[in-house]
């Protein structure tokens, strides 16, 4: 049974947080599904995972391709599209995440932009679905410029 890290952006942006996570998930040799909602948005990231310099490079594909179950990580719009039997679950822009993900999976997170007040309302919700199921949940926080837990509820 996994847990759901909530990852409150304050400080850097998506594309600059999400790479680094990206890169320790696939250090623990998992397959991940990064979802957002809007294929535009998925579009962008999709080219800002392209341009990363070299030795951060990260293998990864949009959903909808030929070779979707092979992609060490598969950009998607919604649940249910990740053919590549993800073991870890990166929803951004408020992606919806249901309960069973939690707990199907190694490790769900949410990443949400602190500046904007929509997002952050955003996750309030899901962190209070998502422990109201009774699943584990973590909040990150970066607001010190560096990453500390703030809060923890247990399944």
């Amino acid at each position: 049974m996994g847990a759901a890290y909530f990852y409150h952006l304050t400080q850097n942006p998506l594309d600059r947080t999400l790479p680094i996570l990206l890169g320790k998930a696939r250090a623990a040799g998992w397959a991940i599904e990064l979802r957002g909602r809007d294929p535009r948005r998925v579009q962008w990231l999709d080219e800002r995972l392209w341009v990363m310099p070299e030795d951060s490079f990260l293998p990864h594909g949009i959903a909808g391709g030929a070779h979707d179950a092979d992609q060490p990580i598969l950009l998607t719009t919604g649940a249910g599209d990740a053919a590549n039997d993800p073991a870890c679950l990166m929803a951004w822009d408020g992606a919806e995440v249901a309960p069973e993900e939690v707990t199907r999976l190694d490790r769900v997170c949410i990443l949400f932009d602190g500046n904007d007040p929509d997002a952050v309302q955003t996750a309030r919700g899901q962190w209070k679905a998502l422990t109201a199921a009774g699943r584990a949940a973590q909040y990150w926080s970066e607001e010190s410029g560096r990453w500390e837990k703030k809060a923890e509820s247990g399944a």
